[in-house]
């Protein structure tokens, strides 16, 4: 693809991203947007004006009239701003008011026919346009939308990684699944990345931790919500901090560098990672192997008529390596998403062995000098 750089990426790391989820009132987003830039730590500021909601009937944002509440904003702070955007109209209004940073939405993100249509209306303009991953964990149809973008001619574009939506009980809002965010910025390592703690948690109190964790990840910016009286917001106070919280936040974060000139500790690493490596071909020759015993596995099964699954079985390995991973340091919860890997991968290859010609031809013998017999 073809990208040029944007201009707060080349000045500043992290580049701090903030106000308040919704727009709701002119006097509610000066005031906020204020006292976030006078803490002369954020660079940009966001605030929601359509707000696509789950359910009817609740506050979905100011329209129209927020964009000039968001420009007077830019006129008093000098900070740009920044304002999400789900269809054409929203990007003709935005365009209009000059807004400098557009974003794209999970929700729109997730159907590629109105990321074409924004895309199509962007075309032949110089936007900025931030692209928020989809809620689902669908790495194709956030890579998708960057292309529809980039091929309109948009060349500014940037990731948000907001967190996906999961199944069951978790401390997150949406679940971070950090290897999915490091997997885009591996394929697009020319486009910055932004994380956003407020919508990943989905609480104020774990802000600062998954901010860290970003940072960590050699994100290059990081978005949170901040509203003058959080508790009062119209929509996701829980998750939205003061100012003078956000600044707090901002005050103790540690920030890494990706490479330093360091021969020592270059040297260490460089050992250490040779000591991963070799593990890793291990771990992938062991695997190998346990692959080919499940396709011998197969093949018995399916010499007996028995099913692919047991279940039981599958309960005792799951008990027996819980238990065993906790005596080498490694968490339930990795162990549980290992284990369903490796699992799925035995299925593959036994129910390949099982449905294979030669594997048919074989059943289909023994079946018939059964019936003879």
């Amino acid at each position: 693809m073809k990208i040029e750089a944007i201009d707060i990426f080349k000045k500043k790391r992290p580049v701090i991203i903030s106000g308040p989820c919704s727009a709701e009132s002119e006097e509610q987003l000066l005031s906020t947007c204020e006292e976030i830039a006078s803490t002369g730590k954020v660079d940009v500021l966001r605030a929601g004006i359509w707000k696509p909601r789950t359910r009817p009937d609740t506050f979905e944002g100011v329209g129209v009239q927020g964009l000039e509440w968001l420009v007077k904003a830019r006129e008093k702070t000098g900070l740009p701003v920044s304002v999400e955007v789900a269809n054409f109209n929203h990007v003709f209004e935005a365009l209009k008011h000059q807004i400098d940073i557009l974003w794209i939405g999970a929700r729109t993100t997730v159907n590629p026919f109105s990321v074409q249509e924004i895309a199509d209306a962007l075309k032949g303009t110089n936007a900025t346009v931030f692209v928020k991953n989809p809620i689902n964990a669908d790495l194709e149809l956030w890579t998708g939308a960057l292309e529809r973008l980039n091929k309109a001619g948009i060349r500014k574009l940037c990731m948000i990684h907001r967190g996906f939506a999961q199944h069951g009980k978790s401390i997150y809002r949406n679940e971070p699944k950090w290897q999915l965010a490091v997997e885009m910025k591996r394929r697009f390592p020319e486009i910055p990345m932004v994380c956003d703690p407020s919508h990943i948690s989905g609480k104020r109190e774990l802000l600062l931790e998954i901010s860290q964790q970003a940072l960590d990840l050699d994100f290059d910016g990081i978005m949170l919500e901040s509203h003058i009286r959080p508790d009062e917001a119209l929509s996701d106070k829980d998750q939205q901090v003061t100012p003078t919280m956000l600044e707090e936040i901002i005050d103790k974060l540690v920030v890494r560098q990706p490479v330093v000139p360091d021969e020592e500790l270059n040297s260490q690493l460089k050992m250490l990672r040779q000591q991963i490596d070799i593990i890793d071909e291990d771990l992938l020759k062991l695997l190998g192997e346990r692959m080919r015993v499940a396709e011998n596995i197969g093949l018995a099964k399916k010499e007996k008529g028995v099913t692919i699954l047991q279940t039981k079985r599958w309960e005792e390995i799951i008990e027996r390596a819980t238990q065993n991973g906790e005596l080498q340091g490694l968490s339930k919860k990795f162990m549980i998403r290992y284990l369903k890997a490796v699992h799925q991968e035995s299925i593959d290859h036994q129910n390949e062995i099982m449905n294979s010609e030669d594997s048919l031809n074989l059943s289909s013998a023994k079946n018939e000098q059964s019936s003879n017999s």
